[in-house]
Parts: structure tokens; C-alpha cells; sequence
């Protein structure tokens, strides 16, 4: 699943290609993509609405739409976005297809089925259940060491659980929580109100490193509207981890074996030198 460098990324690369273009007629082809609205009054909202721009929050993708309206996206396991010239056939999965005023269009994808589309007013956008309990962004004044410290500090849960909840940090998914807890020296399965000031500070600081490492990745990267999720830092051929889909691999700072540790589910990667409990 995309996280919050990825989903950067793609807002950024869409924002390049599609804003200040007009939809000319939307086309809802699955659903249960947008389950709020049937077909036909999604392709009536939508028809005619110039794009402001696009933007986003936590792990969703905003379109700014004129006429007080907003197109929330979200990618889920597999949801892409595309830009096909007339000629390009539609991929197979294809769910959902914006006509823009000239010859090309703007296709979402989905094999997995997960993803999700909204549309709500923008004057009311934050308070839009999708959005409203969303943590600060990692990024921002709000997202203090501070407010982490006491994020963690109300928790029980093991600190890999704290990580991956959006109404604690937002935009953390499963494989920048194993790379920031190895790079502050955490192990993942301690308890989170056991995690010292000191330590949770190192954290802090990790989480937001590791993010921008990413998001400045694929800031440098040529943008290929056929295939945006080719210009993210998960997506590239070596991405470098330090931890993450690594088991049975030399740690790169000590050799010691990477192991992998099941929690709610998923997968959590790391170091039993380097993250000692």
C-alpha cells in the first residue's frame, strides 16, 4: 500500500499534468470505487469542473475542483492513475475514467479492487469522515516531539501498532515504521508508553527523515505520466532498504541477521543487535 512519500509523489506528478485542465466527462465504471454515489451522478458532479490543483493529506489524494468541490482518492493496495494519449487502450482494471479537454485522458486502475473515491465540498473537505480524524501531518508544527512523546505515551500497544494508526501518525505505513524504528535503535514490539522521552525524540526525528529521503527521491525523478507509480522511492528498482523485506539478510550496520516479526498481521523487519529491547 502506498504511504505518505508515495502518495507525495503521485499528487505532485498529477498536479504537473493535470491542473488547470478541465474534465469533460467522467465515466464511474465500478461501483463500489465510489460507493456514496451511483454512475450517472458521478459522471453529472464531475463533467465540466475545472481542476484547481491537486494536493494532499495523510494518505489521500485531493482533487481541488472549481465550484466548491473536492475529489478525494484513495490508491488502497493497488489504485493508479495513468494519463493515456487516444490512441493507449485502457488497462485492464480500469474503474474509473476522467476525459480532459483535449485528445488525452485520466485513467484509475485498481487490480486489487480496494480503492476509494469521494466527492465532497471543499469548504467542508477537513471535516470529511475520511479526513477529520487524521493525526497532524508528519511535516508539520503540530506533528511536535511533544505531541509524539504524548501520542506514545497513551498507548499500550506495541509501538509498531502506535506507528501504523492514522489517528496517531499520519502517513506511516508498514515500511517506513520498520525503517525509522531501526534508525532511532527501537525495537518494534516494545510496549509504546514504555518508550523514553529521549528515545522517543530519536524516533521523531527518524520518522521524518526517512519520509523526506523518499519524497526527495522521486522529486529528482522524470515524471512518466503512463506509469506514475514508477517515480517513487518503493517503486525503483533498489530502493536501498535498510530493514524492510530484508529476513535473513546482514544488517548493514552490524551483519547481524535481519528477522521478521508478524504483528497485527504484517510484517515488521528488523535487527535483534541494532533494536535491542
Amino acid at each position: 500500500m502506498p504511504e505518505l512519500p508515495e502518495v507525495e509523489s503521485i499528487s505532485r506528478s498529477l498536479d504537473s499534468l493535470v491542473k488547470g485542465r478541465t474534465i469533460s466527462a467522467a465515466e464511474l465504471l465500478r461501483q463500489r470505487l465510489a460507493p456514496d454515489i451511483d454512475a450517472k451522478d458521478f459522471a453529472k458532479k464531475l463533467n465540466g469542473h475545472h481542476i484547481n490543483f491537486v494536493h494532499r493529506r495523510g494518505k489521500h489524494i485531493l482533487f481541488d475542483l472549481n465550484g466548491d468541490m473536492t475529489l478525494i482518492v484513495h490508491l488502497r493496495m493497488s489504485g493508479r492513475f495513468s494519463l493515456l494519449p487516444a490512441e493507449r487502450e485502457n488497462p485492464k482494471f480500469t474503474h474509473a475514467i476522467f476525459h480532459l479537454n483535449g485528445d488525452d485522458r485520466l485513467v484509475f486502475d485498481d487490480q486489487r479492487h480496494f480503492g476509494l473515491m469521494k466527492i465532497v465540498s471543499t469548504s467542508e473537505l477537513y471535516e470529511a469522515k475520511d479526513l477529520k480524524k487524521l493525526a497532524p501531518e508528519p511535516f508539520s508544527e503540530e506533528f511536535s516531539r511533544e505531541y509524539f512523546y504524548s501520542v506514545l505515551k497513551t498507548s499500550k500497544r506495541s509501538l509498531k501498532e502506535v506507528l501504523l494508526d492514522q489517528t496517531k501518525v499520519c502517513g506511516v505505513g508498514n515500511i517506513y515504521a520498520s525503517e525509522a524504528m531501526f534508525a532511532a535503535g527501537i525495537h518494534p514490539a516494545i510496549q509504546s508508553d514504555k518508550v523514553s522521552r529521549p528515545k522517543a525524540a530519536k524516533l521523531h526525528e527518524s520518522v521524518r527523515a526517512v519520509l523526506q529521503e523518499a519524497i526527495n527521491y522521486a522529486a529528482n525523478l522524470t515524471v512518466d505520466p503512463e506509469n506514475l507509480e514508477g517515480s517513487y522511492f518503493s517503486g525503483s528498482d533498489d530502493p536501498s532498504w535498510l530493514v524492510y523485506d530484508r529476513e535473513n539478510e546482514p544488517c548493514r550496520h552490524c551483519n547481524t541477521v535481519i528477522v521478521r516479526l508478524k504483528q497485527g498481521g504484517r510484517s515488521t523487519y528488523f535487527c535483534r543487535k541494532c533494536q535491542r529491547r
